[in-house]
């Protein structure tokens, strides 16, 4: 079935057929059912090369991952994420092309993406306190927005984030307000700018808790499961070691608890365990009445979701002044966590 005999079926010209599928406003809404509904029994499938040359538009956005962090595609974080970026496409009609390359091709890939018009648009992940990227996007004016933030790009630019210091400073909090004195960090990698600011919100806690932190209570790396055991057994076999942990991924979370485990100790008694957990659809923390960890909830499956509409209004728009939106977030209490041992 093309579109030429999915018009004849229905009694309307291509043009308004085209225009209902592809959501164009001066369509009624009756009509616009009505054409979806024939679609669907007649199971047309709109031929996206021929729709890219009537629209000038590619129908595609990209997700460009740099071979450094590429863990990021196989973590359930990063599912959640296009999972929900990718309803909004598909909703819309677009595609997702996702491409893994060298960190040293990276600038010429974004510049090839621009002179082939292989995308409309870009989503940018793990963006650095300093991110180069941001400035050679706003050069190529190739439509885009960024997953989180960079804290010391000065230029305008459209994001999505959690507000990430105030978030840790509140979980960090909870600890302190238990009694705990010797709380450890288990971070991601400091560059980002989340993980940055999730420091700075830890320390502040601290701070207000009248704290010292402690150097070697303090790591940073990728957000692993080993990453969180490893860690978590080498500050728990100092002479002074900590009573509670503040962690950064419950992916981490899950290793400290391992080791809290494998030391003899009980995790929510011994030693507290408070983590930020993204709300993941695929790792869940309990359930919503009854969390497992004493978390930072905020979903990411709705940051994805946030970050394909604005995208999308921006290539429908380009000019249109940058956007910025946070995303919410909560601290649930679970089993996790206790009052300091005496």
């Amino acid at each position: 079935m093309n579109l030429r005999k999915l018009a004849e079926q229905l009694g309307l010209s291509q043009t308004t057929v085209s225009r209902a599928l592809n959501g164009y406003p001066e369509v009624s809404e009756k009509t616009r059912e009505r054409v979806r509904k024939a679609a669907l029994d007649f199971n047309y499938k709109p031929n996206t090369r021929a729709r890219s040359l009537a629209t000038g538009k590619a129908m595609a956005i990209g997700h460009v991952i740099p071979v450094s962090t590429q863990q990021e595609m196989v973590n359930p974080i990063f599912g959640d994420f296009v999972t929900g970026a990718g309803e909004v496409y598909s909703e819309n009609g677009y595609d997702m092309l996702l491409s893994l390359v060298s960190d040293s091709d990276e600038e010429n890939f974004y510049r090839d993406l621009k002179i082939k018009g292989t995308v409309d648009g870009i989503v940018m992940h793990s963006p650095s306190m300093d991110d180069w990227r941001i400035d050679l996007l706003n050069e190529l004016r190739l439509p885009y927005v960024v997953h989180g933030r960079a804290s010391s790009v000065t230029a305008p630019y459209s994001w999505v984030d959690v507000a990430n210091a105030t978030a840790f400073e509140a979980m960090t909090g909870h600890l302190t307000s238990l009694g705990h004195r010797r709380i450890a960090l288990i971070n991601g990698i400091e560059s980002l700018d989340f993980a940055h600011r999730r420091r700075r919100g830890f320390l502040n806690a601290l701070k207000d808790a009248g704290l010292e932190a402690d150097p070697a209570l303090m790591a940073s790396s990728d957000m692993t499961e080993s990453l969180g055991f490893d860690e978590a057994s080498r500050m728990l076999a100092l002479d002074n070691p900590p009573t509670a942990f503040a962690v950064s991924s419950l992916i981490t979370a899950l290793g400290v608890r391992r080791a809290i485990e494998q030391a003899g100790l009980t995790v929510g008694r011994e030693v507290s365990v408070a983590t930020f957990d993204d709300d993941l659809s695929y790792l869940r923390n309990g359930t919503l009445e009854a969390p497992v960890f004493s978390a930072v909830r905020s979903s990411v499956r709705e940051a994805g979701r946030r970050v394909g509409s604005i995208l999308l209004s921006r290539i429908s728009d380009p000019l249109a002044p940058p956007t910025s939106e946070m995303i919410p977030f909560h601290l649930v209490a679970g089993t996790t966590t206790g009052p300091a041992p005496t």
